[in-house]
C-alpha cells in the first residue's frame, strides 16, 4: 500500500496551471485556513491569484507535499514525471481525455499509460476528478466552492462524481465531514486504497462510498478488513443497474444475479452497510459518527403523538428493525413517570401533558430505554426559526441530556420531517452525544445499516472467489449437466435419454409411471411446450413425443411428493465473481422475485439464513396442515453445487438448477442447465 500521507495532510501545496480552475484551488486553501505556503507553478505570469509564481517544479523550494495538476492531459504527463523527480508527495490530476474518454479519443489508453510510468511509485488521484478536501488539517486541492467547515473529528466521504462531492459537502443535517475525495477515473490508485489510508486517520469516525463499481475485489476486501479491525463502519451508495441482468436470455439465473446483485452480495459478506439514497447514507454516518456501530437492531421509539408513533411503527414494517415490547421494568418507571392515564407500548406516545418538565420528560426517556434495546429514539420536529420560537422545546434537549447520563444506550433525537431538524440543534445535540436523525424513513435505515455493521465486526469472511475467464464456453444440455451434477452428489431423477420415438417407448420400462418427456438440447424447454409432465401409459408418452417432432428425448421419472420449488443457481458475475442465487423456483421465479444472492464460498450457516430470509421460508416448516421439508437436504443441494463450482472454478460461466423439487426428505434436480467452457491456461491465477 502507498504512503498517502504526505498527499492527504499536506503541509505544503503546489498548483500547476493558470485559468478558473487553479485560481480557485488558491483561493480554497485561502478560504478554508491552509496554514501551509501555497505555490503557483505558471509558465509566463510573475503572480498568480495574489502568490509569486515559479516558472517549473524544479524552480520550487522543496518538493511539495500536495499538487493540483491543472493543465492539458498532455502537459499533465510531464508535470507527473517532474515531480515523481523531485520527490513530491503525490499530485490531483484534474485532466479528462485519459482512459476514460478511450470512445471519443483513441489515444486515451496510451496516454494513461504514458501518465503511470511518469508518475513511478508518486501517488496520483484521478485523472478527470475534483481532488481533496482535508477539513482536519485545513487543506482543498479543491477547483471549486464547496460547504464543510473546519472540524476536529468527523466522516470521510469517497466518491466517483466530483458533482456528488459538492452536493455532499454542502449538507445542513450537522454531519461533520473530515474529507471528502474524489477518484476519477483511479487510474493509479482506487477507492479501497484512498479508503484505508483515510481509516487510519484516527479521527476519522467512518467512511462513506458513492461508487459506481467495486473494481479490484482483493483491494476491496483488505479495505473492509481494515474498517472491522479499526471498529469503524463503512456505507455504501452502488449506482448502476447490470446490463447483464436486463439483456440475459439464457436462464433465470442470470437476469436474478446480474451485476448489481452481486454487489449487493459483496457489500453484504464484507460488512458494509448499503443504503439507496444521499440522505440515507449522511444519517447512517452521523450515527456511526456520534455512536459507532451497534449491536442490534432493537429500537424503544417514543413521541407525544399518536400520529408519530403509528409513522415510525409503519415505518418500521418495511426494514429490518424490532420494537420489542415493554417488560416490567419499563412498565413501571414510565408508570412512575407518565401515572396511569397513558397506554404504554413501544413505540410509546407519552402524551403532551409532561411537555415542558425536563425531569419528568427525562424520567420517562430513561425509563423507555431500560429494556434489551440497542437505540432509543425520541421523535421531535423543531419549528423554523425564521417564523417561531424554538424555545419552547430546549425542554426535549435537557430531557435528552439527563437520559444520556442515566443510560448507556445511544438515544437519537428523529425529526419526522428532514427540515425540521435544524442545524444549529443537531450540533447542540452531538455535543451531548445524542444523535440528532433527519427523517423517519431515513432514521430506521441507517439504524438498521448499523446494526448490519455491528454484526459483522466479528466476522472473518474467506476471500471471494474468482477464478480466471474461460474461453470457448458452451451450452451443455441437461441430460450431461444432470451428469456432471450427480456426481458431486445431487440427487437427480431416474432418466434415460432416446434418439427416437421407439427408443423412448423401450425407456418407459426402466423409468416407469409417471413420466416426463422433454426435448434434448432445448433450454427453455416449457416456454417451447417441450416438456410434458404426468405421462401415464405407453401411449401418452407416444403421442407426447410424436407431437415433439423432434429426434433427441430425455426420459425421466416424475417426481409427484414435492412440496416446494426452489431455483438454485451460480453466475460469474466478471465485474464481483460467483453469485450463488437462491430463489423460489417454478413459476414462481419471475412471479414472486423471491432470492437471497451470496458470494462463493459459503458455508452452511450463510445458506441457512438466506434460505430463513426468502418470502416461501414458511413452506418449509408446513404450511396450512402440509407436511414440512428437511432443510438439510437443500443446504447439501447448495453446497454440492458449489463443490462443483469449486473444482470447474476456471470452466464454470453459469449453472441453473429450476426447479429443485423439495419433498419430505429429498432435494431433486428437476431441470438443470450448465454453461461451461475451457480453462484459458494464457491467464495466471
Amino acid at each position: 500500500m502507498r504512503d498517502l500521507s504526505r498527499l492527504l495532510r499536506p503541509k505544503s501545496i503546489a498548483v500547476v496551471g493558470g485559468g478558473t480552475w487553479c485560481r480557485s484551488v488558491i483561493e480554497q486553501c485561502e478560504k478554508i485556513g491552509f496554514q501551509g505556503p501555497l505555490w503557483p507553478v505558471h509558465s509566463t505570469a510573475d503572480h498568480f491569484a495574489g502568490h509569486a509564481t515559479f516558472r517549473a517544479i524544479d524552480d520550487l523550494p522543496s518538493a511539495p507535499d500536495a499538487t493540483f495538476i491543472g493543465v492539458n492531459r498532455h502537459a499533465t504527463i510531464d508535470v507527473v514525471k517532474s515531480l515523481e523527480q523531485r520527490g513530491g508527495g503525490g499530485a490531483v490530476c484534474f485532466a479528462s481525455g485519459f482512459l476514460e474518454a478511450q470512445a471519443e479519443a483513441t489515444d486515451g489508453a496510451q496516454l494513461q499509460s504514458l501518465l503511470l510510468e511518469g508518475a513511478g511509485d508518486m501517488p496520483i488521484i484521478g485523472p478527470n476528478c475534483y481532488g481533496v478536501i482535508n477539513y482536519l488539517d485545513r487543506a482543498a486541492l479543491w477547483p471549486d466552492q464547496h460547504g464543510g467547515i473546519k472540524v476536529d473529528s468527523g466522516v470521510a466521504l469517497i466518491t466517483q462524481s466530483s458533482n456528488i462531492a459538492i452536493n455532499i459537502s454542502m449538507q445542513q443535517r450537522g454531519l461533520p465531514l473530515a474529507y471528502i475525495v474524489t477518484v476519477g477515473n483511479q487510474a493509479q490508485i482506487g477507492f479501497s486504497e484512498i479508503g484505508r489510508a483515510l481509516l487510519c486517520d484516527e479521527r476519522v469516525t467512518a467512511l462513506g462510498l458513492h461508487i459506481e463499481g467495486i473494481g479490484n475485489i482483493p483491494a476491496f476486501e483488505a479495505l473492509a478488513s481494515q474498517a472491522r479491525k479499526l471498529g469503524k463502519g463503512i456505507v455504501a451508495i452502488k449506482i448502476g443497474q447490470s446490463e447483464q441482468a436486463q439483456s440475459a436470455t439464457i436462464s433465470h439465473t442470470a437476469s436474478l444475479a446480474g451485476s448489481d446483485a452481486g454487489a449487493r452480495a459483496v457489500l453484504q459478506r464484507l460488512g458494509i452497510a448499503r443504503v439507496d439514497s444521499l440522505p440515507e447514507l449522511l444519517e447512517t454516518l452521523k450515527l456511526l459518527h456520534v455512536y459507532g456501530p451497534l449491536t442490534g437492531n432493537r429500537v424503544a421509539s417514543m413521541s407525544c403523538s399518536g400520529g408519530e408513533a403509528s409513522l415510525m411503527a409503519d415505518a418500521g414494517m418495511s426494514r429490518n428493525v424490532v420494537f420489542p415490547d415493554l417488560n416490567e421494568t419499563q412498565k413501571i418507571g414510565l408508570r412512575g413517570a407518565l401515572g396511569s392515564m397513558v397506554s404504554l407500548a413501544n413505540p410509546l406516545d407519552y402524551h403532551t401533558y409532561i411537555w415542558g418538565n425536563a425531569a419528568v420528560m427525562g424520567a420517562a426517556f430513561s425509563a423507555m430505554m431500560q429494556g434489551d434495546l440497542d437505540i432509543g429514539c425520541v421523535i421531535v420536529d423543531f419549528p423554523r426559526s425564521d417564523l417561531c420560537s424554538q424555545e419552547a422545546w430546549n425542554c426535549v434537549l435537557e430531557a435528552a441530556e439527563i437520559t444520556t447520563q442515566n443510560v448507556a444506550l445511544p438515544l437519537a433525537l428523529v425529526a419526522s420531517l428532514p427540515e425540521n431538524m435544524p442545524e444549529d440543534v443537531a450540533k447542540r445535540l452531538m455535543e451531548i452525544n445524542v444523535i440528532p436523525l433527519c427523517g423517519l424513513s431515513e432514521s430506521l435505515v441507517a439504524i438498521e445499516a448499523v446494526s448490519l455493521i455491528g454484526q459483522s465486526l466479528a466476522n472473518n469472511p474467506e476471500p471471494i472467489l474468482q477464478g480466471r475467464l474461460p474461453i470457448n464456453s458452451v451450452l451443455i444440455d441437461e441430460a450431461d449437466a444432470k451428469d456432471c451434477l450427480s456426481a458431486f452428489g445431487l440427487a437427480v431423477p431416474k432418466r434415460k435419454t432416446a434418439r427416437s420415438r421407439a427408443e423412448v417407448l423401450d425407456a418407459c420400462s426402466d423409468i416407469g409411471f409417471p413420466a416426463v418427456l422433454k426435448v434434448r438440447w432445448l433450454a427453455h424447454k416449457s416456454e417451447s411446450d417441450a416438456v410434458k409432465l404426468g405421462l401415464m401409459s405407453l401411449e401418452e408418452v407416444d403421442k407426447a413425443a410424436k407431437k415433439m417432432n423432434v429426434e433427441h428425448f430425455l426420459l425421466e421419472e416424475m417426481v409427484t411428493d414435492g412440496i416446494c420449488e426452489l431455483l438454485i443457481g451460480v453466475m460469474r458475475d466478471r465485474a464481483h465473481g460467483f453469485v450463488l442465487t437462491i430463489a423460489a423456483g417454478g413459476i414462481l421465479t419471475e412471479l414472486l422475485n423471491d432470492q437471497c444472492s451470496l458470494m462463493l464460498p459459503v458455508d452452511k450457516d450463510a445458506v441457512t439464513r438466506a434460505l430463513d430470509r426468502l418470502k416461501i421460508a414458511s413452506l418449509f416448516n408446513g404450511y396450512r396442515g402440509k407436511p414440512g421439508v428437511d432443510c438439510s437436504s437443500i443446504i447439501r443441494a447448495i453446497m454440492a453445487l458449489q463443490a462443483y463450482v469449486l473444482a470447474n472454478v476456471h470452466e464454470v460461466e453459469e449453472i441453473e438448477i429450476n426447479p429443485l423439487i423439495v419433498t419430505l426428505d429429498r432435494a431433486i434436480v428437476a431441470d438443470a442447465l450448465i454453461i461451461q467452457g475451457e480453462a484459458d491456461v494464457r491467464r495466471p491465477d
